[in-house]
C-alpha cells in the first residue's frame, strides 16, 4: 500500500470530481481512506472516510451510505473513539436491515460486536458491553452460516472467510470471559474448517485463529502449544505484509517468554514489536504500551534476581534453624524462616514462577505446623490452594481453600474465613460450578458484613455481580448488585479520606508499616490471601507479636478482568488492547548468601591477612550500602546478609518492622589503616550495573570487611616467594555453577577478578597469574573435588592456589583501558574470553552478552591489535556494530593475511553486509565469513553477490537461517565464476527455494576446482534437482555433504551415495538425517560395502529401521571394510532390542568411535527396571570413572523444580500423593525381560572396545540400569582409568577423557 498507490487514487478522486460523477467520487475517496488506514495514517484516512460520507448523503440513495457507515465505523474504533464508532456502526446495521441486505448486516453486528469487546477490554466494570459483544458476534455467526450455505446471487466468494472470523470471535470472547476449554474448541474448528476448504496457509484468517489459540494455550499453561501457534501467527503476517499482526505476535510471544521467566528473549521481543509498530505513522498507543511492558519485564528481572537472593538466604536461615534446634533460639529461628518464605511467596508470584511458589508455600505450611500456629497454619493452607489455582488444578486448590476456611473456622476468624469462601467460589467458578461459586461468595460477603470488613465486602460484591452478570445473565440483578457496589466503594473512600486527615500527623504509627506493600496480586489474578500474610515479616520475627490482628485493608477483587492484559485479534485487525500488566512492585532489597569469597595474599615474612585492605585486628565499621545482585553472576548471587552479624540479627528480631530500612551504624574508619575504596571497579558480569561494596559490621573477634556481589578487592598486592594465593571460600554458591563441570572455569574467573582488582600501576602492566592447581588440606585438588569440598562444608573453606608464573594479556589491559575511556563496565565474560584465549590474533567473544554499547571498548581497543579471527557469534549486535569494525578495519595498517568473521546468531540486518562491500581491505583479506541465523532476507541479494565476486580469498561461506529465498541463491549463483576459491557454502534451513535456483547454483558449483563441502539441510529437493546433484557429487574434491530434512528419499539417497563414494580417496561426511530412508537404502549399503568405505561420518538420524534395517546396519557395522568413525542413529525408532543389536555388532569393529543412539526407546514403552533415571541426578567424578550420586533432595522440590515451564507440571501433595519408590513406569516388558536386556548392553558394551562417545539419552533407561551400563563401559581394557559419564534426568553421555560429550551448539561446530 505504497505512495503511487494513494496518488493514484486522489488521481481517480480528482478526475471523477471534475466530471461531477459523484459514485465514482466517494468510491474513490472511500479507496484513499482505506489505503491510508491499512497503512497505519488512521486520521488522514477519517479525513477521505468523511469526504465520502458527505458526499454519499448528500448526492447518493440510501444503499450507498452502507459502505461508508462502515468505514467511519471501522476507523473510529481504530482511533479508539467508541461513541463515534457505535454511532456509525449501528447506522451501517439499521441501514442494512432496511434493505434486507444479510451480507451487510453480517458484517455490521461484527464491527458492532468488536467494538463492544473493545469496550470491555478499556473498562473497569463496563459488564453490559461484554453482554452485547456476545451478542453481536452471535448474531454474526448465525448470519455467516447462512450465507456460507445459502450465499445470495452473484457472490461467488462463500463468505467462508466470514464464517471462519466469526469463529475466531467467539473464540476470543469465551477467552476473555475465563472459558479457554471453550475458546480452545471452537478455534480448533476454524482451523479445522480452513483445513477442510483448503484456504492458504499464509491467510489473515489462520493468522487470526492462530493468534488467539497462542492466547487460549497460554491461559492454559500448555506453553509449547501457545509458543507454536504464536509463531504461525507471526509468520503469516509477516508473509502477507500485515505489519500491525506482525507486531502483536511478537507482543504475544514476548508475554509467553515473560510467563516462563525468560526475560532476555522477551525484551528482544518486544523490540522487535516495536521496530514494527514505529513503522506504522498513527500506532502510538502501540507504541507506548510495547515500551511499558518492556519496563515491566525489567522490573521481573529485578524481582528474579532478588528471589534467587533470598533463595541463599533461606538455605542460610534454615541451617541455623537445624543447628538451633532444642536451644532457646529455635522458636526465632524458625520465625525468621517462615519470614523469608513469604517474601519468596510474594516475588514467585509477581513474576508468575508458580511451581517455585507452590514449593514454598508448602514450606510454609509445614513449618507453620511446627509453630503450633492455628491461624499462620490456615493461612498457608490458602497460599498452597492459591498456587494449585494459578497451576489450573483446581480440585487441589479447593481442598486447601476448604481445609484454609475450616483452620479459621476453628479459631473464629472471621477475615480469614471470608476470603477462604471466596476463594472457594473461584475454584467452582473454573470448574463450572456457577451455583456453589454464588453460594460462596454469597457466603463470604456474609461474613465479611459480620466483620465489618468493607474491602472484603467489595471484592464478593463484585465476584456475585460477576457470576449474575457473565454466567446466569441476570442482568436485572447484575444491575441493582453494580450500585451496590459504587455505594459502598463511595463509603469506603469517605472513610478513607476521613482516617487520612486523623492520621496525618501520627509519626510513629505509621512508621512501622512505611514499606509494607499492598501489591499483592487481588482476585482478579489469583487467589485472596489475607493481608496479615503482607505483613507476616513484622509479626513473625518476634513472638511478642505472635498474636497481630489481620489487617482489614485489602483491594477490592476483579475477577472479571483477569484475562484484560491479552489483546486478542479479530476478523480485521482494528486497534492494540493495552496489555496492563502487573505491575511489579519495588520491594525492599533482601540480602542473602550463606558463604561469601575473600581471596586472602600470604606474605612469607607476615601471617597479617589482608580483606579488602582492612587488617584484621582493626574495630572499625564500615557503612553497608544497597547492592543490585545479576542472576547469572557465577560467584556472587548471594552479597551480603543481614543476618551475618549478630548486632544486626539482634536489631532485626527487636525491631517490630522489618520492612523499615535498618539505619547503619555510623563510626569513624581508621584511615591509616584501610585504603580508599575509590579505585574499585565494578564488574558488569551480565550488562547491568553493579553498585559499590560491601562491608558487615565485625563479630567479636575483630572486625571482617566484607565485598559485595560484583566485588573481590584487592587492597594489597604482592607476589610471595612460594607464589600461592590463598583463597577463603565462604559462599558454596560462588564456585558451584563453576565447577560443575571442570575447575578450570574457577581458576580463570579468581584470575579475572584478582587483575581488576590490581592498583592501577599493576594493571597497566597486563600481567595476570596462571594458576597451576588448587590445594586443600594439604592436598591436591582434583577436577570436580571443589564441588564436593563446597557442598559438603558447613564452615568457610580455605583452598590455596598455586600460581605457575605469569602471562601478558596485552588485548586485556587495552579492553579495560577502553572500557574506563569510554565508562563501560567491563564485561566479566569478556575478560574470561580474553583470558583464555591461546592465539593472540584469534579474538573470541562469542556468548559474552554485547550489545552495540558494551562492544565499543572491544572494538576500540581492536584498533591497535591485530586480527587473524575474530568471533562475535551469538551476542546481541546490530547494524551499529558493523560499521564499527567496518572502520576498524579500513584504518587498520594490517592490509594483507587471512581473516576470519563469524558473526552468526546477532541481531544484523542486510545492510550489515554492505558495510563489508564498502570496505576493500575485506576483498583481499575475508577468507571465513558466517553470518548464519541473523535475519538478513532478501534485501541482502545484492550485497551478498558482491561479497561472493569481489572477496577472491572467500572459502567458506554459511547463510544459514537467514531468511533467504530463490532470489538470493540465484544471486550468490550469478556471481560464481571458475576463477572462485569458494570450497565450503551452507544454504540450509531458508524457504522457500526454488528447484530452478539450487540447479543453477549446483551448476556453478561443479564447475569449481576446489568446492569441498555444501550443506543444504532443510531445503526439500524434488527429484530434478536431485538428479543435478549427481553432478557435483561426483566431483573428487567433494568431501562432505549435508542434506538433511531434504525429502530425497531412498532412491535419491542411494545415488547420491554411489556419486558421492564414487572413486573417492579421501573419506567424506554425509548427512541424510529425516529423508525418509527405508529399509532397502541400508540393506543397499551393506550389500555393497564399498558405498560405505569412503564415509567417515555418517548421519541417518530421524529415519524409522525397522528390524531388517537394524540387522542390515548391524552387518555393516560388523564388515572390517567399513571405516564410519562417527554413526549418528537418534530417533529411529530402534527401540532396546534394535540399541542391543547395533551395539553388539561393534565387537569387531575398529573404526567406529561415536555413536548417537538417542530417543530411540520410549520411556512409557520401555522403561527398564527400577526408578526412571529424570528422578535422580547424578554428578559426574572424573576420578577413574565413578560416580557419586547427589542426595536427593525432598520429593516435592526435587519434582517443582525440574522445570519451571513444564506443561501440567505439578508437585506432589505430600498428605494425599505419596510418591511410590522404585516403580517402573511401564510393564511393557518382565522383569526378568528387562534384566536380561541391560545384561546382554553390559556385556556388548565392554567388548565394544574402540567406542569413545556413546550417546544413550532419553530412552527410558532407569538409575540402576546406567549404573550397570556404566561399570561394563569403565571395564573395557581400551577405557580404564580415562572412563566419563555425564548423567542427568534424561541426558546419558559415555565418553573418555579428553572427548567433549556435549557443550558446542550445533551452529558452532567446526570440523
Amino acid at each position: 500500500m505504497g505512495r503511487l498507490d494513494v496518488a493514484a487514487a486522489k488521481r481517480a478522486y480528482r478526475k471523477a470530481e471534475e466530471v461531477g460523477d459523484r459514485r465514482e467520487q466517494a468510491r474513490w475517496a472511500n479507496n484513499v481512506g482505506d489505503i491510508l488506514k491499512n497503512h497505519g495514517e488512521y486520521v488522514d484516512a477519517l479525513k477521505w472516510f468523511r469526504i465520502d460520507y458527505d458526499i454519499s448523503v448528500k448526492y447518493l440513495p440510501g444503499k450507498d451510505l452502507l459502505p461508508t457507515c462502515q468505514s467511519l465505523g471501522e476507523i473510529y474504533l481504530r482511533l479508539e473513539n467508541f461513541e463515534e464508532a457505535l454511532i456509525y456502526q449501528k447506522k451501517h446495521l439499521q441501514l442494512a436491515e432496511e434493505a434486507n441486505d444479510t451480507v451487510e448486516k453480517q458484517r455490521a453486528c461484527t464491527q458492532l460486536g468488536r467494538t463492544y469487546h473493545e469496550m470491555f477490554l478499556k473498562s473497569e466494570d463496563d459488564c453490559e458491553a461484554i453482554q452485547s459483544a456476545k451478542k453481536y458476534f452471535k448474531k454474526a455467526m448465525e448470519l455467516a452460516q447462512i450465507l456460507k450455505e445459502k450465499p445470495p446471487p452473484g457472490e461467488s466468494s462463500g463468505f467462508l472467510e466470514e464464517y471462519i472470523n466469526a469463529h475466531n470471535n467467539i473464540g476470543m470472547l469465551d477467552l476473555d470471559l475465563d472459558n479457554p476449554e471453550a475458546a480452545r474448541t471452537i478455534l480448533k474448528k476454524g482451523l479445522q474448517i480452513c483445513d477442510e476448504e483448503e484456504v492458504r496457509e499464509y491467510d489473515a484468517a489462520r493468522s487470526r485463529l492462530h493468534h488467539n489459540l497462542g492466547n487460549v494455550f497460554m491461559a492454559l499453561r500448555s506453553w509449547d502449544e501457545a509458543k507454536k501457534h504464536i509463531e504461525m501467527d507471526i509468520n503469516i503476517c509477516h508473509k502477507i505484509n500485515h505489519v500491525q499482526g506482525e507486531a502483536k505476535g511478537y507482543i504475544n510471544l514476548a508475554e509467553l517468554h515473560n510467563k516462563t521467566q525468560k526475560y532476555i528473549d522477551a525484551l528482544l521481543c518486544y523490540g522487535k514489536a516495536s521496530s514494527l509498530a514505529k513503522s506504522m505513522q498513527d500506532e502510538s498507543a502501540l507504541v507506548e504500551q510495547i515500551e511499558h511492558n518492556t519496563k515491566i519485564v525489567k522490573k521481573s528481572m529485578k524481582v528474579m534476581e532478588e528471589l534467587r537472593e533470598e533463595e541463599l538466604m533461606l538455605k542460610k536461615l534454615s541451617a541455623e534453624m537445624t543447628d538451633a534446634k532444642g536451644t532457646s533460639e529455635e522458636r526465632k529461628s524458625m520465625l525468621q524462616v517462615n519470614a523469608c518464605l513469604g517474601s519468596l511467596i510474594d516475588k514467585s508470584s509477581m513474576v508468575f514462577a508458580w511451581l517455585k511458589h507452590l514449593q514454598y508455600s508448602k514450606r510454609k505450611k509445614k513449618i507453620s505446623d511446627e509453630l503450633c500456629d492455628k491461624e499462620k497454619l490456615s493461612d498457608a493452607f490458602m497460599i498452597v490452594g492459591e498456587s494449585y489455582q494459578n497451576l489450573r488444578n483446581f480440585r487441589k486448590s479447593l481442598k486447601w481453600f476448604i481445609r484454609s476456611y475450616e483452620g479459621h473456622e476453628a479459631i473464629g476468624n472471621l477475615e480469614g474465613q471470608a476470603l477462604a469462601k471466596i476463594n472457594i467460589g473461584n475454584g467452582l467458578d473454573c470448574i463450572g460450578e456457577w451455583t456453589g461459586a454464588l453460594q460462596a461468595y454469597e457466603e463470604g460477603y456474609r461474613i465479611a458484613l459480620k466483620a465489618n470488613l468493607p474491602s472484603i465486602q467489595l471484592s464478593a460484591l463484585e465476584d456475585i455481580h460477576y457470576i449474575h452478570m457473565m454466567r446466569f445473565g441476570n442482568a436485572q440483578k447484575a444491575s441493582e448488585l453494580k450500585e451496590t457496589i459504587q455505594n459502598l466503594k463511595e463509603s469506603e473512600h469517605a472513610e478513607k479520606a476521613e482516617c487520612s486527615t486523623q492520621d496525618e500527623c501520627s509519626e510513629t504509627d505509621s512508621e512501622g508499616h512505611a514499606n509494607v506493600s499492598n501489591d499483592r496480586p487481588n482476585a482478579c489474578s489469583s487467589p485472596q490471601t489475607p493481608n496479615s500474610l503482607r505483613s507476616e515479616r513484622l509479626a513473625d520475627l518476634d513472638e511478642a507479636n505472635d498474636d497481630v490482628p489481620l489487617i482489614s485493608f485489602l483491594q477490592p477483587g476483579k475477577r472479571l478482568f483477569k484475562r484484560k492484559q491479552v489483546s486478542g485479534k479479530q476478523d480485521a485487525d482494528t486497534d492494540q488492547t493495552k496489555k496492563d500488566f502487573s505491575v511489579v512492585a519495588d520491594s525492599q532489597q533482601t540480602v542473602a548468601g550463606r558463604k561469601r569469597i575473600r581471596v586472602i595474599l600470604s606474605d612469607d615474612e607476615s601471617e597479617t591477612e589482608y580483606e579488602l585492605g582492612c587488617p584484621k585486628d582493626s574495630s572499625h565499621k564500615v557503612l553497608r550500602q544497597n547492592e543490585e545482585v545479576s542472576e547469572e553472576s557465577m560467584y556472587f548471587d548471594g552479597a551480603i546478609n543481614y543476618t551475618d552479624n549478630r548486632a544486626i540479627q539482634d536489631n532485626v528480631e527487636e525491631g517490630s518492622c522489618s520492612y523499615t530500612p535498618l539505619h547503619p551504624i555510623k563510626v569513624a574508619p581508621n584511615v591509616s589503616n584501610c585504603r580508599s575504596l575509590s579505585n574499585n571497579i565494578a564488574v558488569e558480569t551480565t550488562g547491568r550495573r553493579k553498585k559499590g561494596s560491601q562491608c558487615d559490621v565485625g563479630d567479636s573477634n575483630g572486625t571482617s570487611c566484607k565485598t559485595g556481589a560484583a566485588l573481590v578487592n584487592f587492597h594489597a598486592y604482592s607476589k610471595t616467594e612460594d607464589r600461592k594465593i590463598k583463597i577463603e571460600i565462604e559462599n558454596e554458591h560462588i564456585a558451584l555453577d563453576s565447577c560443575s563441570h571442570d575447575d578450570e572455569s574457577v581458576k580463570v574467573e579468581l584470575t579475572c577478578l584478582y587483575y581488576l582488582q590490581l592498583p592501577d600501576d599493576e594493571k597497566s602492566k597486563g600481567l595476570l597469574p596462571i594458576i597451576h592447581h588448587l590445594e586443600y588440606g594439604g592436598r591436591v585438588l582434583k577436577p570436580l573435588e571443589l564441588y564436593a569440598i563446597l557442598r559438603d562444608s558447613s564452615e568457610n573453606v580455605v583452598i590455596e592456589a598455586s600460581v605457575d608464573g605469569w602471562v601478558h594479556k596485552r588485548l586485556m589491559k587495552l579492553y579495560m583501558d577502553c572500557c574506563q575511556s569510554l565508562s563501560e563496565k567491563p564485561s566479566m565474560k569478556l575478560l574470561k574470553k580474553l583470558y583464555i584465549s591461546e592465539v593472540e590474533d584469534d579474538i573470541n567473544v562469542s556468548e559474552c552478552e554485547l550489545q552495540d554499547i558494551s562492544a565499543a571498548p572491544l572494538l576500540c581497543a581492536l584498533h591497535v591489535h591485530n586480527i587473524a579471527m575474530l568471533d562475535l557469534s551469538h551476542n546481541m549486535l546490530g547494524n551499529g556494530t558493523m560499521e564499527k569494525l567496518k572502520q576498524l578495519f579500513a584504518s587498520s595498517s594490517q592490509m594483507y593475511g587471512a581473516l576470519t568473521l563469524d558473526l552468526h546468531c546477532n541481531r544484523f540486518g542486510p545492510t550489515a553486509l554492505f558495510q563489508i562491500c564498502e570496505c576493500p581491505v575485506l576483498f583481499t583479506r575475508l577468507e571465513v565469513l558466517n553470518v548464519s541465523r541473523n535475519r538478513l532476507t532478501d534485501a541482502c541479494g545484492s550485497y551478498l553477490s558482491t561479497i561472493v565476486k569481489n572477496c577472491r580469498a572467500l572459502y567458506s561461506l554459511n547463510v544459514e537461517h537467514c531468511s533467504l529465498t530463490s532470489r538470493t541463491i540465484q544471486k550468490v549463483a550469478n556471481a560464481l565464476d571458475s576463477k572462485s576459491g569458494l570450497s565450503q557454502l551452507c544454504i540450509g534451513y531458508n524457504n522457500p527455494v526454488s528447484g530452478s535456483s539450487i540447479q543453477n547454483l549446483l551448476a556453478k558449483l561443479a564447475t569449481l576446482s576446489s568446492f569441498a563441502e555444501l550443506s543444504m539441510n532443510g531445503i526439500k529437493l524434488s527429484s530434478q534437482v536431485v538428479d543435478s546433484l549427481y553432478a557435483l557429487v561426483k566431483t573428487p574434491s567433494l568431501s562432505k555433504l549435508l542434506v538433511g530434512s531434504s525429502g530425497i528419499g531412498t532412491d535419491g539417497a542411494i545415488k547420491v551415495t554411489e556419486s558421492l563414494c564414487y572413486q573417492k580417496e579421501e573419506t567424506v561426511k554425509l548427512d541424510l538425517s529425516c529423508c525418509g530412508l527405508a529399509s532397502s537404502f541400508f540393506i543397499k549399503l551393506n550389500q555393497d560395502v564399498t558405498l560405505t568405505s569412503s564415509i567417515l561420518e555418517f548421519n541417518v538420524g530421524g529415519n524409522p529401521i525397522t528390524e531388517e534395517g537394524i540387522s542390515a546396519l548391524g552387518e555393516l557395522l560388523r564388515n572390517p571394510c567399513s571405516n564410519i568413525k562417527v554413526l549418528i542413529l537418534s530417533k529411529c525408532h530402534l527401540k532396546l532390542a534394535g540399541l542391543l543389536c547395533i551395539i553388539q555388532a561393534l565387537s569387531d569393529n575398529k573404526n567406529l568411535e561415536e555413536l548417537n543412539l538417542s530417543d530411540n526407546a520410549k520411556i512409557e514403552d520401555e522403561t527398564v527396571f527400577g526408578q526412571p533415571v529424570k528422578e535422580r541426578s547424578v554428578m559426574v567424578e572424573q576420578e577413574h570413572g565413578t560416580c557419586k550420586s547427589v542426595t536427593s533432595m525432598d520429593k516435592e522440590q526435587e519434582l517443582c523444580e525440574t522445570n519451571m515451564e513444564c506443561d501440567d507440571l505439578e508437585v506432589a501433595d505430600s498428605e494425599d500423593e505419596q510418591i511410590e519408590e522404585g516403580t517402573a513406569t511401564s510393564s511393557s516388558l518382565s522383569l526378568p525381560r528387562k534384566n536380561h536386556i541391560v545384561k546382554e548392553l553390559s556385556t556388548a558394551l565392554s567388548m565394544a572396545n574402540q567406542l569413545k562417545i556413546l550417546d544413550l539419552s532419553n530412552n527410558g533407561f532407569s538409575v540402576e540400569a546406567l549404573e550397570t551400563l556404566y561399570m561394563s563401559w569403565s571395564s573395557s581394557s581400551s577405557r580404564t582409568g580415562i572412563a566419563q559419564r555425564h548423567v542427568k534426568e534424561e541426558t546419558v553421555h559415555f565418553y573418555v577423557e579428553g572427548k567433549m560429550c556435549c557443550g558446542v551448539k550445533s551452529c558452532c561446530r567446526k570440523d
